[in-house]
């Protein structure tokens, strides 16, 4: 069943065989289908998530958790399309619209989805290099140049085959959900006011920098290379994509998996918001750098004074650990890219290296001009934030007309409404974005 319009990604296993459609139980078949989903739900915990969650804690308590809970649902939206066009039509969102578009329209999109690549990888690099930091007093530019090791990291996974990198990233995905768990148990938060916090409020509008920090969560939770990636890994499982039965069933399981890991993420960012706002609310503070947490951790009482160490350590390696698992959601998204707009295909490493090295460049340029200071290097994820706002809008106005071509998707082509509130929503997120950018 091999189909010629897929494209396999050399160095790892695309293609996973799932139980027979018809006699198997929904949870054996919900855990063959699982796994692209937490691939995805990487790029909704990265660097900048963390930053705007914690801060919006600290500054606004639990207010702004009705934002984080929007924000996830629109993504919930956005990934399921994603999943469509892949499942559907056998092509990536880059391919499908490689296709349609001239070729000076298939560079310019390129061009700009490399940007924001580098824009995410950049988030991770300085989570990274922060992390160690934290962890053991490395100093930056020693961490930053440390982040080039990763391709080690990448050829390590790659080795094991895609099943494998996927269960490796669910388990980094839980470990860093326990830590925070745990953490926001010991702060002893008040859970009325977090279900509070859930139901949105007109306070949000009314105050201008609450609603600042409200746009920049919103344009740090979807980011375009989640799209692209998730339209390639919906077609990793083996199936007969010329039986609709089959066909239906791949798409069912694969919002399953998309929409469960999604959840993973908004709680994760979710337990953010709360440590900020359990912690540091009371004390007036607003947080804008990981430092200021660790340290907030480390000398608070509400955690207990016998295990605070002990949660600032795990905070940062929580954050080593999102920095690292990053590293091979931005390499798999980057060679999507380029093989669908441009029929270049680079081995995997490669691709790890150039997108590693022309990400540094700028780093290490701001940083012998300006110093190798953290405040610095955060403030370059604020920065990282806007690549990837202007990258958005091309990336999910195409999608939505592609999943509502006729021609290209059959029976599963978009309704009416879905393409209404597919083009709404993307408005409203390139109006709310470009109002972000300049309240920077």
């Amino acid at each position: 069943m091999n189909d010629p319009n897929k494209k396999s990604l050399d160095e790892i296993n695309a293609s996973v065989e799932v139980p027979g459609v018809y006699e198997t139980a929904f949870l054996q078949k919900f855990l063959a289908y699982s796994g692209p989903g937490a691939l995805v739900a990487v790029g909704y915990m990265d660097p900048g998530n963390w930053l705007t969650s914690l801060s919006g804690g600290s500054q606004y308590r639990f207010r702004l958790l009705s934002v984080l809970l929007l924000s996830i649902l629109v993504a919930m939206f956005m990934q399921t399309l994603s999943i469509k066009l892949g499942v559907v039509a056998r092509q990536d969102l880059a391919q499908a619209i490689a296709q349609r578009v001239p070729k000076v329209v298939r560079y310019g999109l390129w061009l700009i989805n490399e940007v924001a690549m580098m824009a995410t990888d950049m988030t991770g690099v300085v989570g990274t290099s922060i992390a160690l930091k934290l962890l053991f007093g490395l100093p930056l530019i020693y961490g930053i140049l440390l982040t080039i090791l990763d391709v080690l990291v990448v050829l390590l996974f790659l080795r094991f085959g895609i099943r494998r990198i996927e269960l490796i990233v669910l388990m980094a995905i839980l470990t860093i959900g326990i830590i925070f768990s745990v953490e926001v148990f010991r702060a002893h938060p008040g859970w009325i006011e977090i279900l509070n916090g859930l139901v949105p409020g007109s306070q949000i509008l009314l105050d201008h920098q609450e609603l600042v920090l409200s746009l920049s969560i919103i344009g740090a939770t979807i980011m375009p290379h989640n799209v692209y990636l998730h339209s390639s890994l919906a077609q990793s499982r083996r199936y007969d994509y010329h039986d609709p039965k089959q066909v239906n069933e791949a798409l069912r399981f694969a919002k399953w998996d998309s929409n469960v890991h999604l959840i993973a993420a908004f709680l994760i960012n979710a337990l953010l918001l709360i440590l900020g706002g359990t912690l540091f609310f009371h004390k007036g503070a607003q947080l804008t750098a990981f430092r200021d947490v660790y340290d907030g951790l480390k000398s608070s009482t509400v955690v207990g004074s016998l295990s605070s160490s002990l949660m600032s350590t795990l905070f940062a390696f929580a954050l080593l650990l999102t920095g690292m698992i990053s590293s091979i959601t931005s390499t798999l998204s980057g060679q999507i890219v380029m093989e669908g707009y441009l029929n270049i295909r680079l081995p995997l490493w490669e691709r790890r290296l150039l997108t590693r090295f022309v990400t540094l460049i700028p780093i290490l340029i701001i940083g012998f001009i300006v110093g190798f200071n953290e405040q610095t290097f955060e403030a370059m994820v604020v920065f990282a934030q806007i690549a990837l706002s202007i990258a958005l809008p091309v990336t999910l106005y195409p999608m939505v007309a592609l999943t509502g071509n006729r021609k290209l998707m059959g029976s599963h082509v978009n309704s009416f409404w879905t393409m209404v509130l597919g083009y709404g929503l993307t408005t409203i997120i390139m109006i709310l974005n470009i109002e972000f950018m300049f309240s920077v």
